[in-house]
C-alpha cells in the first residue's frame, strides 16, 4: 500500500518531497530455515508504531516532525539472487537522493544488496553488525544470498565490526576478524566493550541489526532466538555513542517474525527504529 505511514503521522510529514527520512521495506523470507514470518515483520512494525508515543523522553525530541516517508515495498522474490539485485539497484537509486536511508526486513539476506551499494558508494565505510549469529558462510543451501551468508561478502571485501555474536558454525571461524569481533560472552565480562566497538569503527558507518541480537526474554519474535542476548539499554547505549561519534549513512533492522497474540517484539522493533532516528538527528 502506498499510503502507509510510520506512527500514523500526518500526510504532509510523510510525503517524499518533505520527508528527510525514507523507510524502505523488503518483506522477503525466502531462505530462512526455521522460524518463518519475517515477511510479516514490516506490517507488524507499522501496527505497533501506531500505538507508540512519538515524543522521545531521552532526547526531548519529536523526530517524526523531520518527516518519514514509507516507500513502496521491494517485492522481488523469484530467487534470493534476484531479490538481492533488486535491493542493490534500489539502494543505489536512493543513495542519489538527499534523504536519510532506513530499511526494514525481511530476513537478513535483504541486507546483502544494501551493504554492497553502501560499500561501493563509500570505500571507507564500516559495517556495524549487531546479531546473535556470525552470518559468514560463503554459501548456504546452494546460494550466496542466503540469510546465513548476510555478512560474508561485506566482511571479505570491507570493514565489518560484529557485536553480540553467540552462535556460529565451525566453518565460519576462518572468516572472523577477531580484533573487531565482539562475542556476547566476552561482552558480559567487560566494562569497556562499547568504547572498544567505537574505536573499531571508521568515521562512516552503516548499521545492520538482526533483532535476534536481543535476548529472547525481551524479543522472542524472531526466526532463531538465541539465549544470552543483549539488553535494551545495552543496545541503546551503544547506538547513542555510534550516532554521536560517527557519521552514520543508513541502517536496517531485520528478522522480526511476529508471534500471534504477542506484541512485545514488534513494539520493541518500532521503538528501536524511532530511537535510532532520534539519535541520528540529535
Amino acid at each position: 500500500m502506498d499510503n502507509q505511514t510510520f506512527g500514523g503521522i500526518e500526510p504532509e510529514l510523510a510525503s517524499f518531497d518533505f520527508a528527510q527520512v525514507v523507510l524502505q521495506s523488503i518483506p522477503y523470507d525466502g531462505t530462512s530455515t526455521w522460524g518463518k514470518g519475517a515477511d510479516k515483520g514490516f506490517e507488524a512494525l507499522l501496527e505497533a508504531a501506531e500505538n507508540m508515543e512519538l515524543y522521545d523522553i531521552e532526547t526531548d525530541t519529536e523526530v517524526y516532525k523531520k518527516g518519514i516517508h514509507v516507500l513502496p515495498a521491494i517485492t522481488e522474490a523469484c530467487s534470493p539472487e534476484s531479490m538481492c539485485e533488486a535491493v542493490y539497484q534500489r539502494t543505489k537509486e536512493l543513495l542519489l537522493t538527499d534523504k536519510r536511508l532506513t530499511f526494514f526486513g525481511g530476513e537478513h539476506s535483504v541486507s546483502i544488496g544494501i551493504i554492497r551499494a553502501m560499500q561501493e558508494k563509500y570505500a571507507d565505510i564500516s559495517i556495524l553488525h549487531l546479531d546473535a549469529h556470525a552470518d559468514l558462510r560463503p554459501s548456504y543451501n546452494g546460494s550466496t544470498c542466503n540469510h546465513a551468508c548476510a555478512l560474508h561478502k561485506a566482511n571479505a571485501e570491507g570493514h565489518v565490526v560484529s557485536v553480540g555474536i553467540r552462535s556460529m558454525d565451525s566453518s565460519e571461524k576462518e572468516f572472523v576478524h577477531y580484533d573487531r569481533y565482539f562475542l556476547a560472552q566476552d561482552m558480559a565480562e567487560s566494562a569497556n566493550w562499547q568504547n572498544e566497538v567505537i574505536h573499531s569503527l571508521k568515521e562512516k558507518v552503516y548499521i545492520t541489526i538482526d533483532l535476534d541480537v536481543f535476548d529472547p526474554s525481551i524479543l522472542p519474535g524472531t526466526g532463531t532466538p538465541e539465549p544470552g542476548g543483549l539488553s535494551w539499554y545495552n543496545v541503546l547505549s551503544l547506538l547513542q555513542k555510534v550516532f554521536s561519534k560517527k557519521l552514520v549513512k543508513g541502517f536496517d533492522i531485520v528478522e522480526l517474525a511476529p508471534r500471534k497474540g504477542e506484541h512485545q517484539s514488534e513494539f520493541l522493533a518500532a521503538k528501536l527504529y524511532y530511537k535510532m532516528l532520534s539519535y541520528w538527528f540529535e
